[in-house]
């Protein structure tokens, strides 16, 4: 049985990606190993959201390479679509997909060993109009499954280089998501969390048909789903419709991740992101009204050129009063071929670091005080896996539904069911809780095991 081992970069998109080419192998009758020991096939799924991507994944195809010098190097992915000129000058790749055709892997793959000629499958991702279906019915050894609902971006911040790797927006037939949640659902999954390269978008490609009706269909249509997730929403994308669907919801959580980037005015204009703080404002306050208790997470890019420190402070002062419950910080890099890498008044890399401690300890003062007012009180939470520094005392780590993380003691059988569990000591990074009862009619996922 010929042998197929995949390494993954960047984001949760990605992840969903590689579970879907795994299918593919799968079906075509071969064994999946570690990426790490000897394959006849390596798929290295890229990531190019900044130039560090880049260099990791010439970093991991060379790893593959060295390997095994006679297994079929397969790469694809985002680094692969914008640079396949350049992935495929490394020496030992065989194959380079980009971001469209995955479908038609096998084929490549088959393609190479009969002729050992280099396949360059990647052509110009921006006349793409069509969502490429790919179904992932489980995934390796999780406890919450992913759903693509639709591809690409229409945005273009001087940021980012993403439309160029993934195209314009597109969004998944309707149909095809009830589908495949239901077949997740099937499979024991309890939490379906939403993804896509611009998730809230989804629908505004569709007549007729938006984010909110695909939520409402979700939970009428998907018989024994127990929550679902969006993995990011933009606030403009938080209308009144999905608002009052969220408000409404029995399933949907109340954790909204909410990509701010920067909390003054004039820095989202040079980002050209598409909405000004005060519209940010009132679209997470009608969010809080309809869900008092909702944990509103964000990206912040620190240091982006031109960024002075009252513009910093503005961006601090946003966040500090609107107590979001986490941030992801990142600082400004440049990334070869945006608008905002060629842009004058560069912040040094020092002032960017200062920036990003003192939002990082913010983050962690909020976490811990959005985490605090559920001391005492009782959470439903999906144990995903056993804490590795506990493994004698068995203890079990999950999320709530408003994304506390928590730690409690408990059996290996919990995983992937809801339990509620009260919280003790409330924290950040995670709080300890403890085992109070199992919520009836949950299964728990049926887990898929790789030959380690």
């Amino acid at each position: 049985m010929p042998s197929v081992a995949f390494y993954t970069l960047g984001c949760k998109v990605n992840h969903y990606e590689t579970e879907a080419m795994w299918q593919l192998f799968q079906k075509s009758g071969y064994d999946r190993v570690e990426f790490e020991t000897k394959a006849d096939v390596y798929v290295i799924n890229t990531c190019t959201v900044t130039n560090t991507g880049d260099k990791k994944s010439r970093q991991i195809i060379r790893r593959a390479i060295r390997k095994n010098p006679d297994a079929v190097i397969c790469v694809a992915g985002c680094y692969a679509q914008t640079a396949p000129a350049e992935v495929l000058a490394i020496p030992g790749v065989d194959v380079v997909i980009g971001t469209q055709d995955r479908p038609k892997i096998i084929e490549y793959v088959e393609q190479y060993k009969r002729e050992r000629q280099p396949v360059n499958a990647v052509h110009n991702i921006m006349k793409n109009r069509v969502f490429e279906e790919m179904d992932v019915p489980t995934f390796t050894d999780r406890t919450r499954a992913s759903l693509k609902i639709q591809e690409g971006c229409n945005n273009f911040c001087t940021f980012c280089i993403i439309p160029w790797a993934r195209g314009l927006m597109r969004s998944r037939d309707p149909k095809a998501v009830i589908g495949q949640a239901q077949q997740l659902v099937q499979a024991g999954y309890q939490e379906i969390v939403l993804t896509g390269i611009h998730t809230g978008g989804y629908g505004q490609d569709l007549k007729g048909y938006s984010l909110a009706n695909l939520l409402e269909d979700l939970e009428t249509e998907v018989h024994g789903l127990k929550r679902l997730r969006i993995s990011s929403i933009e606030a403009s994308q938080l209308t009144d419709e999905v608002i009052d669907v969220i408000s409404r919801s029995n399933i949907i959580v109340r954790h909204m991740h909410v990509p701010l980037q920067s909390g003054s005015d004039t820095v989202l204009k040079r980002m050209r992101r598409k909405y000004t703080m005060a519209e940010f404002e009132e679209r997470i306050l009608k969010l809080k009204e309809a869900l008092p208790e909702v944990a509103i997470t964000s990206d912040v890019i620190v240091g982006f050129p031109g960024e002075t420190e009252e513009e910093f402070l503005e961006t601090y002062a946003f966040i500090e009063k609107h107590q979001f419950a986490e941030l992801h910080v990142f600082p400004y890099s440049k990334r070869t071929g945006t608008p905002a890498a060629r842009m004058e008044n560069q912040v040094p890399e020092e002032v960017k670091e200062r920036r990003v401690q003192r939002l990082i300890s913010l983050s962690n003062r909020l976490a811990n005080e959005y985490a605090s007012r559920f001391e005492g009180k009782e959470l439903e939470i999906i144990p995903e896996s056993v804490d590795q520094e506990n493994r004698a005392k068995t203890l079990l780590e999950g999320y709530s539904d408003n994304y506390i993380k928590v730690v409690f003691s408990g059996s290996e059988q919990l995983i992937g069911k809801i339990v509620r569990v009260k919280i003790k000591k409330a924290g950040y990074p995670y709080s300890e809780g403890e085992f109070v009862d199992v919520l009836e009619d949950t299964a728990g996922p049926k887990r898929l095991v790789i030959n380690q």
